[in-house]
């Protein structure tokens, strides 16, 4: 079948758009006028319809114009962007960079760094994933992601990739003020936590076995999506368990959240950054050039 569309005439009927005449838009393609006119007939006769009403001084499209440039800008702005990804591979940058953020790290605390990324303009869309627990791993093993952030603990068997420290999370036992475990002497045994039910953010790992953080064998246990779900419904005195320190301080300075100490506390955990050994691309460098600035990387976890 042969194309009676091709993005040149619908670049031809977007100028004649924008600039208001065959003449103005001859200038800007840098075409004489009678090409203009005669791409915009040829396309005419091909499809059997009037683009233009020319009974005026302005050209005015006709119903089927418009609807023929409304749908053709799109392939003109997909193609113009089509033609600089392909370019910017060519350079080393890659189309997309895939980053999964272990929702340890709260995402506010990307925003400068993702602010100094998309300053160097180098054309490589980035694609954020919130992963909990041992999902970031998942996603790096798998391949849905191209680095991680905030992985925790030690990487799957296998290798293939490369790990670099992030810092360590501090694990701090808290309750609702209205629940019973508020007002418990402390230290606070294993075996009076067991009767309470404990909030748990489920591990979002796909293929890799899923982790579990902090529970008591035979506890009752209500699974959430992800820390956040955790902080609030451990606010709202559904259950109890552990939280990480940099995530609840306005919770704990407003009282919404307690302190309590435990006779056996969780250990701070090692938080890390890794990415596929074998990727080179550009935008991975970038990041992981970016992300040796220890004091960017402090405020990640602090």
């Amino acid at each position: 079948m042969t194309m009676r569309l091709t993005l040149d005439t619908l670049a031809v009927l977007d100028a004649i758009d924008r600039k208001g005449s065959f003449a103005a838009a001859a200038d800007e393609l840098h075409r004489v006028p009678s090409a203009v006119t005669y791409a915009v007939q040829k396309l005419e006769e091909d499809l059997s319809v009037s683009l233009f009403d020319r009974s005026g001084h302005r050209a005015i499209l006709t119903d089927a114009g418009r609807e023929l440039l409304r749908e053709g800008r799109h392939l003109l702005h997909a193609a113009t962007d089509l033609e600089a990804r392909v370019k910017r591979v060519a350079t080393g940058y890659e189309v997309e960079l895939r980053i999964a953020v272990d929702d340890i790290i709260p995402k506010e605390r990307l925003y400068p760094v993702m602010r100094e990324f998309y300053q160097e303009d180098c054309g490589t869309r980035l694609r954020l994933l919130t992963e909990v627990y041992g999902g970031a791993w998942d996603a790096l093993a798998t391949g849905r992601a191209d680095l991680v952030l905030g992985a925790p603990g030690e990487g799957p068997a296998g290798g293939g990739y490369s790990v670099r420290p992030l810092g360590t999370v501090r694990w701090q036992f808290m309750v609702a003020p209205t629940h019973p475990l508020a007002a418990a002497p402390e230290p606070i045994p294993p075996e009076q936590i067991l009767k309470y039910r404990s909030i748990a953010a489920a591990d979002s790992s796909r293929n890799l076995p899923p982790r579990t953080s902090g529970l008591l064998s035979g506890q009752d246990v209500l699974t959430v999506a992800d820390l956040r779900d955790k902080i609030e419904f451990q606010c709202a005195g559904f259950g109890v368990g552990y939280l990480p320190a940099h995530m609840v301080r306005a919770e704990v300075n407003s009282g919404r959240l307690l302190v309590k100490q435990v006779l056996e506390p969780k250990p701070e955990q090692q938080s890390f950054i890794a990415w596929r050994t074998a990727d080179n691309g550009k935008s991975l460098r970038w990041f992981l050039n970016r992300l040796k600035d220890k004091t960017w990387i402090e405020g990640l976890l602090d």
